[in-house]
């Protein structure tokens, strides 16, 4: 029995849904059967099984729990050939946070609350309990796997795993079209909020409406994207409190001005983020 196979089935164990890579990080390609889904597979689907193909086709999709399945003929041999073990994040109710260098470390310590960390070749893993679509490039450096992907399993990692923050799945969101005109004048949106505050410290909420303008002055392409993402950022974190002010939100849509949004892109784009929220 491989190395790979047998790290395999005590992941399946543990009920992780797992499937081989072949070296360069990729899942094995689909057989004849189902090159080019002429099978019937269904890709786009946000559960695994796309069609009844015996071997390890449809990269995540294939990914199984089964023993039988993993222990089979047909996958035999994948795992001979395997270089490593890939899992399904989504379908161990999980969401791997990759962050791929340095910057993208420091922005997640700043950012998001602690939870089990796996160290990578080029950065780390940030686990957390739940499950969302996944995505990449969502900021420089970061790429969500949740559902309908998978991550390479590189150990159990550290920590205690928390649950997926808001903030996280803020980052995965596309602006939706404006849900309302609004005056050309107006800068700056009426805020406030009902909720109970969880900041530690007003230092706490300084820092991410700092961090926020940061990010949005830091922005070198896909300004506008950025500008709503910051948004709803800031405002699944900060936004049900009544903690934001007036004079944060004019900080923020100052920040966004200069790189060039106008004033009305700046209102819709947080009226957007709001309404994306239930706010």
């Amino acid at each position: 029995m491989s190395e790979q196979l047998r790290a395999a089935l005590q992941l399946a164990a543990s009920g992780v849904p797992v499937l081989p890579l072949r070296a360069g990080k990729v899942p094995f390609g689909n057989c004849r059967a189902c090159t080019r889904n002429v099978c019937g597979g269904r890709p786009n689907m946000k559960t695994p099984g796309p069609c009844a193909c015996p071997r390890p086709c449809h990269a995540w999709a294939a990914a199984t729990t089964d023993p039988t399945v993993l222990r089979s003929r047909e996958w035999a041999r994948a795992w001979c050939t395997a270089a490593a073990v890939a899992y399904h994040p989504g379908g161990a109710g999980l969401t791997v946070l990759d962050l791929d260098n340095a910057d993208a470390i420091a922005w997640a310590r700043q950012t998001l609350p602690a939870t089990r960390i796996v160290r990578t070749t080029r950065g780390e893993h940030w686990l957390y309990e739940g499950v969302m679509q996944s995505a990449n490039a969502v900021r420089p450096g970061v790429d969500i796997k949740s559902l309908m992907g998978y991550a390479r399993w590189l150990g159990p990692g550290t920590g205690a795993m928390a649950a997926l923050p808001d903030t996280v799945r803020a980052l995965a969101v596309k602006e939706p079209a404006p849900a309302r005109k609004a005056p050309q004048a107006l800068s700056r949106p009426l805020t406030g909020g009902q909720g109970e505050c969880r900041h530690r410290t007003p230092t706490y909420l300084e820092r991410g409406i700092a961090m926020a303008e940061q990010r949005i002055t830091e922005a070198r392409s896909a300004v506008h994207t950025t500008v709503y993402r910051t948004f709803l950022a800031v405002l699944s974190t900060h936004g049900r409190c009544g903690c934001l002010t007036d004079t944060h939100v004019a900080r923020l849509f100052t920040a966004a001005q200069a790189k060039g949004e106008t004033p009305r892109h700046c209102t819709d784009a947080w009226t957007n983020a709001r309404t994306a929220l239930g706010m």
